[in-house]
């Protein structure tokens, strides 16, 4: 890991160039269609006579689906080819895309955004993967920055570009315009992805892909995700049943997995000194990343009295700072190695949660503003540094799977945050009904919610020196 911080970066070939550019738009493409969709909900609740719940299926549906899929299609990728699947990726994605714009009927556009989450998942886990087999070693961090930017600059201008598009054209346009963005990431794929990032088995023939295990893991994370999502922040019982059929689930899992000759998850990965922590690591700053889009809002409009338009101008800067941040990150990992970049991405992140804790109550939205400017490039350079680090020496053979369960535990982060973080911030309130409580009571919350935030990300600050000890006892 140390050699990627020693070589100096040479100038990207023209087509590895090209690669990366194309990687780089499918990874855009698969945030845009996450956030752009948020925007359009309530008119859809008029459009088809829905209530609030049941259009929130559209946004849903395509995270569960990326979330309960994406380890399974990194690993298809590494049996079958990551440029053919990426390919077949991209097309079901716009196809998908397409049949969401013209859907008739609320129940044919949510089916649509299922089969586009199944194409984003494939996006999403195999574009990691890829940048290892395109690029050279000693710029595989700039390349993670990159993506890193792109997925935020999706994030980021999905909103704003939503909200165009549905005042210009209808609301329609927001998934037509998927359609074209992911038909242009298909023929940039096309063109510029190497026969190279097909893998070549070391397993044999024999390999298999383990179908059993594939439904028994998305049966599992859809019960999970669908645990810590429904209900709108009241846990209830069936959440509590949904949170035991995962566990249950979980248990079938790990014992079907130890039968079959050629698991979805080889368990011996999770024993590899970096894979496992770096998995760790990575589900709790997500966690601490979930409470600014969770906490955030309720804070802006009720502590500080924004309007809607203000609120959201606010929210913006997060992302934006990310698009900003992504790139100058990947490079001073390149240059200053992954291991180092992890903690000091973690040790902003840590200053920037306290600073959460603390300014806004004090400065308004310039307190805010300057914390999230501490935050955000912490976890954009955690970011870059945890997946250079994790898919620096895996083998060819496994890179498809091991994206797959980066990303996954980044969404299972995001998932658990928005319930986690949420029930912490009503706690601190001290109330259910956070619309109505005292702008006092809300600040008070903010402040509680990052101090344990803090406390999260300390937690993978441990790992991670915990993880540096034993790479050195080890050397």
């Amino acid at each position: 890991m140390a050699d990627i911080a020693e070589t100096r970066a040479a100038p990207l070939s023209h087509s590895t160039a090209g690669a990366l550019a194309s990687l780089s738009l499918a990874m855009l493409v698969s945030s845009l269609a996450t956030s752009i969709a948020n925007v359009a909900l309530p008119t859809l609740s008029v459009v088809f006579a829905a209530s609030f719940p049941a259009v929130q299926w559209v946004v849903l549906a395509y995270l569960l689906a990326i979330t309960a899929l994406i380890v399974s299609v990194g690993r298809l990728g590494d049996l079958v080819g990551r440029r053919l699947l990426l390919i077949a990726g991209l097309v079901l994605f716009s196809i998908a895309s397409f049949a969401a714009g013209l859907a008739p009927s609320l129940a044919l556009l949510i089916a649509a955004r299922v089969v586009q989450g199944l194409g984003a998942a494939v996006m999403m886990a195999l574009t990691i993967a890829i940048v290892g087999e395109t690029v050279p070693k000693e710029r595989t961090g700039s390349a993670m920055g990159l993506l890193g930017t792109m997925s935020a600059l999706g994030t980021a201008l999905g909103p704003s570009l939503g909200g165009v598009l549905i005042a210009a054209l209808g609301w329609r346009s927001i998934f037509l315009v998927n359609a074209a963005l992911g038909g242009a990431a298909l023929l940039a794929a096309w063109r510029f992805l190497p026969a190279a990032s097909i893998p070549r088995q070391t397993t044999g023939a024999k390999a298999r892909f383990d179908m059993p295990g594939t439904l028994l893991l998305a049966a599992t994370l859809t019960a999970y995700a669908l645990a810590m999502t429904i209900g709108r922040g009241h846990f209830g019982g069936l959440n509590a049943a949904l949170l035991g059929a995962a566990m249950a689930g979980a248990a079938l899992f790990v014992l079907a997995e130890a039968k079959v000759a050629s698991p979805l998850v080889k368990f011996a990965l999770l024993r590899d000194r970096v894979l496992a922590p770096s998995l760790a690591m990575n589900a709790l700053v997500s966690t601490v990343m979930m409470a600014t889009l969770v906490v955030g809002p309720f804070f802006l409009s009720r502590a500080l009295g924004l309007s809607e338009v203000a609120t959201g101008a606010v929210l913006s800067m997060g992302p934006v700072v990310s698009a900003v941040c992504g790139i100058i990150a990947g490079r001073v990992v390149d240059r200053l190695g992954a291991a180092a970049m992890v903690i000091a991405g973690l040790m902003l992140m840590v200053a920037g949660c306290a600073a959460l804790a603390a300014l806004p109550s004090l400065f308004g939205v310039a307190g805010y503003a300057a914390a999230i400017a501490v935050l955000t490039p912490g976890y954009q350079l955690f970011q870059a540094a945890n997946n250079t680090a994790v898919m620096a020496d895996v083998d060819s053979s496994e890179r498809g799977v091991v994206s797959g369960m980066l990303s996954l535990s980044r969404n299972l982060g995001l998932v658990t945050g928005t319930a986690v973080m949420g029930a912490v911030f009503a706690f601190a309130v001290g109330t259910k009904d956070i619309a109505a409580a005292a702008p006092a009571a809300v600040a008070h919350g903010m402040a509680m919610t990052f101090a344990v935030a803090a406390g999260l990300v300390v937690a993978a600050m441990v790992i991670a020196f915990a993880n540096g000890r034993r790479e050195r006892c080890s050397a």
